[in-house]
């Protein structure tokens, strides 16, 4: 086990480092001049020449890599040139909606994904299974931002239960600002809720073949406690291993919700950084996303490897 946690930490440390390495290059592969893209065409000549040095464009590649990943790894991400802060402290503002919202939809995913799974499981080839299968592929198949704008339509402009977007921040109290989260975290977290559905329908249908199913079946246990009892937590590890991955997932992939939404989250910090071409933020906020998700994936293969009793080879 240490050598797997040990093998693992080291897959981690290059598997992040390779990732600041690809945002950096991509960023440096721009065409152009960056500080003439992110101040214009008409901007001063000096104004040019002290935005370079602030970017360490007058060094050399190699040089403003290091200086980059330096700051990055003592949590200094530069500062905006728009907003004229640091970095790190807009994306931890930000953070304060972004992080909620996306436990809030892996809290409605996980409640709707893993019965739903089971009552497909249980109902194999009848109509319940029928009707699990068809959300499923209704989920996988639309994106969330359409999803979200189905939302508004309904309960907002229609039956205005809930506002159609805007967040009244969390020192209004914790009921308002939930209440404006809520349609975003459904948004979000129905195409999750189907593929979880169909992982946790799967791995429970392969679990009832095992022979201790079969040995609690022959002493008449019934269905239902055969289900809960003997089947889901044998099924519980690829269910882990894909809700871990969602995690990371709705994370970074709640930027085009926030802004069918309008919530100063994460990824509408990311979205206005990019039409305003202040590109510090943009290489700050996704090489942050980038180190979140390989941190995340990183943590499921451990919590799996930890959980499953099997022996290393032969899990």
């Amino acid at each position: 086990m240490l050598a797997f946690l040990l093998r693992r930490l080291f897959g981690l440390i290059v598997t992040a480092w390779l990732a600041t390495v690809v945002v950096f290059a991509v960023l440096q592969l721009v065409p152009g001049d960056p500080a003439l893209l992110m101040l214009g065409v008409d901007a001063r000549p000096d104004t040019l020449a002290a935005l370079r040095a602030q970017m360490g464009l007058d060094l050399p590649v190699l040089a403003r890599y290091l200086h980059w990943a330096g700051g990055l790894a003592g949590g200094d991400l530069g500062v905006s040139l728009t907003y004229g802060r640091p970095v790190a402290g807009l994306v931890a503002e930000r953070l304060a909606v972004t992080l909620p919202l996306a436990l809030l939809a892996l809290a409605v995913s996980t409640a709707l994904a893993i019965p739903l799974g089971l009552l497909a499981a249980a109902r194999r080839g009848r109509g319940g299974d029928w009707a699990v299968l068809g959300f499923t592929q209704l989920g996988v198949s639309m994106p969330s931002f359409w999803i979200a704008i189905l939302l508004i339509l309904v309960f907002s402009l229609t039956l205005h239960w809930f506002p159609a977007g805007g967040f009244p921040g969390w020192g209004g109290g914790l009921g308002p600002a939930l209440h404006a989260l809520v349609l975003p975290a459904l948004a979000l977290a129905l195409p999750e809720a189907a593929i979880l559905a169909r992982v946790t329908r799967t791995a429970v249908l392969d679990t009832l073949g095992e022979d201790h199913v079969r040995t609690a079946r022959a002493k008449g246990v019934g269905r239902a406690a055969v289900l809960l009892r003997h089947a889901l937590p044998n099924a519980l590890i690829p269910v882990a291993t894909v809700l871990g991955l969602q995690i990371s997932f709705l994370v970074a992939g709640a930027v085009v919700v926030e802004n069918v939404f309008t919530l100063p989250g994460l990824g509408r910090l990311l979205y206005q950084a990019i039409g305003q071409r202040d590109l510090i933020v943009v290489q700050g906020v996704v090489v942050l996303l980038a180190l979140f998700v390989v941190a995340v994936n990183a943590l499921v293969d451990i919590a799996c490897a930890l959980a499953d009793p099997r022996p290393r080879g032969e899990a």
